[in-house]
């Protein structure tokens, strides 16, 4: 998408261009992806509850959907994939037609903020709240954590930034070398990066860490971190 120069590089959306280099982009753009897909599987099955639901916030195409779907044996559980890009959905529901056996998943075009959140016993956000408004994030957390049966699990995947402005530095060049490791030129790096700019808001781990508390989780700490992307998970 951002081999060639583009004289206006317009804010990353989820469309149909990005929907058709999704599964390459992101296992080329995040450190440790598929680890942590893998990780929700056996997170899903340890905590999915029977007769509930797992949810899957802003689920693209459904990489954890498919994850916790193969993975979870809990009774009368069924997944809940969540979008609000029509054309993420449109090809998770074709994908889902082709899968067969796991358990049942809806798959649902709509903001996340406005989904009602009941009888979880899993909640997945993969690298999604870092594109909702930071002023919005609060409110969301705490709809989840209310619909979180007790015993219930959050995951929370994100980008991190660091106090720190040499961690900071340090943890960007990392990031930038490892997707030029990946094959991603110097200007698909600049480019995306310039796409991302005041979509993709990143927070540090003790905001998250807080704000988890704050609404009440009893626990929040990172399992997982590959330089500046880390996955956190939050019990109640």
């Amino acid at each position: 998408m951002y081999s060639s120069p583009i004289g206006l590089v317009n804010s990353f959306k989820f469309d149909q261009s990005v929907v058709n280099v999704f599964p390459d982009m992101i296992q080329r753009s995040v450190p440790g992806y598929q680890t942590i897909i893998s990780a929700i599987g056996l997170l899903a099955e340890r905590y999915a509850q029977e007769h509930s639901v797992c949810y899957d916030l802003g689920c693209s195409l459904g990489a954890a959907t498919f994850s916790m779907k193969h993975q979870i044996s809990a009774t009368d559980c069924k997944i809940v994939a969540v979008d609000n890009s029509e054309a993420m959905t449109q090809q998770l529901r074709a994908n889902l037609s082709h899968d067969e056996g796991g358990l049942e998943v809806d798959c649902l075009c709509a903001d996340i903020r406005n989904v009602v959140i009941e009888n979880a016993s899993v909640v997945v956000l993969n690298f999604t709240l870092q594109f909702i408004p930071i002023e919005d994030r609060q409110a969301l957390l705490s709809k989840v954590y209310q619909g979180l049966l007790p015993g219930g699990i959050l995951i929370l995947s994100e980008k991190l930034k660091f106090d720190d402005q040499r961690q900071q530095d340090l943890q960007t060049d990392l990031h930038h070398a490892f997707k030029k490791s990946q094959g991603y030129s110097d200007l698909e790096i600049s480019q995306k990066r310039s796409a991302l700019e005041n979509v993709l808001l990143a927070e540090t781990f003790s905001t998250h860490q807080q704000r988890l508390q704050s609404v009440g989780f009893s626990s929040a700490e990172v399992w997982f971190q590959y330089f500046n992307f880390a996955s956190m998970i939050a019990l109640k």
